[in-house]
Order: structure tokens, then C-alpha cells, then sequence
């Protein structure tokens, strides 16, 4: 199936070929065309399926050629963190752009100075918020609600569980009755579905299964080693086995950093991503590592799901994750479209009762040995 058959326009189908998108990801295929047919849809897709274009370009045709009033949105996107308000409104400005009438989109959020989010909310047609500072914006009367044509929850599920319920409430008050509406989650959860049922009239689900990580092709071995050792160790695996391009993963951005640091002294060619860079760092990052220009990526939990490389020949869990389906996840970077891959996992004394854990749920005995012999420079 391609996008023509979705029944996108021509500006769009454009935009999406100038873009090197040739063909929609299962969510889009089943998403967009209720969309753009003007339906309430329930969307659950795990991260990095290509859930925000799903809702993006059809909301943007439907929306075109709509007259808003001055700080009078059309449409709301809703969000739980400041990272993917600016995720998702990089999305739409491209596409927006593409129109015979382009759409005027902004992100805001906390932890940024309110000043001027306010200032330049003049002509914004599509708003990507975080509940709270929308709420700031709303009683500073620099946004205002009663011409939204649509609303989208995306990630309804992290929103429910960093409790935003209480500010979601509020906010739905303030809208007016008839509207599309768009929930999109990770996962069904309980809250999750009582919050479809109150949000969403008559509504399509769009539901894409997420299937379990293939990993009889990676080869998997684990290293005990102090904490204080694991950069040297790291340094020696990648001379001894060669390793042309390896994602890292850590558990912090303050150890992606001190990693991605302590690589680069030592001549190697490496950057770091995590939710504190930009959008635009990260993006030029992945496609420097996917390119073959950077030895190493060095990452948080960020890339466990979000990155597709066929050819990654190795993944190095410098960490452990919190949870097992995290660490199937990560290792899941190799070993793709029946290529095999090698997964190396270092072990601190503090993490031993962790690593059991990790195999006890993967049902795999992964061999691990101790501190291999070598001359740490």
C-alpha cells in the first residue's frame, strides 16, 4: 500500500516524496484514512511506529483553508513531556509548509520562560502543549479554546501516569463540544480506556499489535567488572573486536555524557543522544552513526525502540535498563532482518542480582565470565 491510496492531497504526497517516505507504516495505514474522514480514532502503537505522521498529515489536509481568530487555535495536540511537544511539532511545520495556505504551528511547556511562548501565540493554528503550561497560557488569556476543530492525546498513557488527569479535566471543560478527537497510546490501559470512553464518540481503533523482539540471532555475553573499570573495558572490547559501529546504551543522560566524553578522549569517533539534546542534534547524530561516519552512538533507553539499522552488527548494554522487556528491546538494535549481531552486557557487582533477573524473564542463560585479561592503558 502506498500513501496515494490513503486519499492524502497532492501537496502532501509531495512533501512526503521530498521526504523520502515512500511507503505508511501499519498505524498510518489504518489511522489516517478514518482521519481524514472526520472520526474519532483510538490509535495504540508502541513509540517510533509512526503514530504522530499518522495524525499529522490527515489533520493538516482537514484543517487547511479554516479561518482562525487571533489566539484562537484549531487544534490541540496534548502531550506529557516538553521533549515530544517538540518532537511533534517538527512533524507538522515541514508538511504545514507544503499547503496552498500553510498552517501556523507552535510547541509549548514548562521549564521554558512563559514570556515568550506568550507573545508569540499571535496566528498560531495548531498548538502542541504540555497540560500544565497550556493551563498557564489559557489563565494569561494568550490562548483560547472555543474554535478547536480537534483534539489529540498522544502518549494518553505516560500523560495518565505522571498525573495529569486533574489538568486533562480542566482542559476538556474548556473545549467546545463538537470536535474531532484522536487518543493515542503506547498501550490499553485501564485509565487509558475510561478516558476513550468519556473523550472519544463512536470511535475507530486503530491497533497495532507490537510483536516480540527476534533474538535467537543475536549472540549475547555478559562481563563481570567493577564500575570503575567499565570505560576501560568498553575501549578494549571495541579494539579487540574490531567494532566499526556499536550503540552504547546507559541508564542516565549523566552517564551517556560521561561515556560519550571518555570515548572521544580516546580517539574515537562518537556522539551521545539522549531527551536533553535537540531535536536537530539528535537526528544529525543517528544519521552520522546510520551513514557509517561515527564509531560509536551512545544512548539512553531513547533508541531502544526508536532505532531501525539492518546491518548493527553490535550493542553494548553499559548499563542495565529497570525492566527486562527494556533490555529486549535494546539488544533487539542488532541481529535484524536475519542478520546476526552480538550483544554485550557489563555487569557491575551491584547489578548481579538484576542481571539474573533480566534472564530469568528473557528465558536465556547468557554466558558471562569475569574481567577478561588485557593491558588497560
Amino acid at each position: 500500500m502506498s500513501f496515494e491510496s490513503l486519499g492524502l492531497s497532492n501537496q502532501l504526497l509531495f512533501a512526503l516524496r521530498e521526504n523520502q517516505f515512500s511507503h505508511p507504516t501499519p498505524i498510518q495505514k489504518l489511522a489516517m484514512p478514518d482521519i481524514l474522514a472526520g472520526k474519532d480514532v483510538l490509535g495504540i502503537a508502541k513509540t517510533g511506529s509512526g503514530k504522530t505522521m499518522a495524525y499529522a498529515l490527515p489533520l493538516l489536509q482537514r484543517l487547511e483553508g479554516i479561518e482562525s481568530e487571533n489566539r484562537h487555535i484549531t487544534a490541540l495536540i496534548l502531550v506529557p513531556t516538553r521533549e515530544l511537544a517538540a518532537q511533534v511539532s517538527e512533524v507538522f511545520i515541514p508538511y504545514s509548509k507544503a499547503l496552498t495556505k500553510p498552517l501556523i504551528t507552535m510547541a509549548v511547556y514548562g521549564g521554558a520562560s512563559i514570556n515568550p511562548q506568550m507573545r508569540k501565540m499571535n496566528n498560531v493554528d495548531i498548538l502542541v502543549a504540555t497540560p500544565g503550561r497550556l493551563l498557564e497560557l489559557i489563565e494569561a488569556n494568550a490562548v483560547h479554546l472555543k474554535n478547536v476543530k480537534a483534539l489529540v492525546l498522544d502518549e494518553a498513557d505516560k500523560m495518565l501516569t505522571k498525573g495529569f488527569k486533574k489538568e486533562l479535566d480542566q482542559i476538556l471543560k474548556l473545549l467546545p463540544n463538537r470536535r474531532q478527537n484522536l487518543l493515542f497510546s503506547a498501550t490499553l490501559s485501564e485509565d487509558v480506556d475510561e478516558l476513550q470512553r468519556v473523550l472519544l464518540d463512536d470511535p475507530v481503533t486503530a491497533s497495532v499489535e507490537e510483536k516480540e523482539e527476534e533474538i535467537s540471532l543475536i549472540k549475547q555475553i555478559g562481563y563481570r567488572v567493577t564500575e570503575n573499570k567499565k570505560g576501560e573495558l568498553l575501549r578494549h572490547l571495541m579494539k579487540e573486536k574490531e567494532m566499526t559501529q556499536v550503540l552504547i546504551f546507559c541508564s542516565s543522560t549523566y552517564q551517556v555524557d560521561h561515556v560519550n566524553d571518555k570515548l572521544k578522549k580516546n580517539g574515537i569517533a562518537s556522539k551521545a543522544i539522549h531527551s536533553k539534546k535537540s531535536q536537530g542534534a539528535r537526528n544529525s547524530a543517528l544519521s552520522e552513526f546510520k551513514s557509517g561516519e561515527l564509531t560509536a552512538l551512545v544512548s539512553t533507553d531513547l533508541l531502544a525502540r526508536g532505532i531501525d539499522i539492518e546491518f548493527l552488527p553490535f550493542v553494548v548494554n553499559y548499563e542495565l535498563p529497570r525492566s527486562p522487556k527494556d533490555f529486549v528491546h535494546r539488544i533487539g538494535r542488532t541481529g535484524r532482518a536475519e542478520n546476526p549481531g552480538e550483544a554485550i552486557t557489563l555487569i557491575s557487582p551491584e547489578e548481579s542480582h538484576h542481571w539474573r533477573v533480566i534472564q530469568k524473564k528473557m528465558k536465556i542463560k547468557v554466558w558471562t565470565e569475569d574481567l577478561p585479561e588485557w593491558n588497560p592503558k
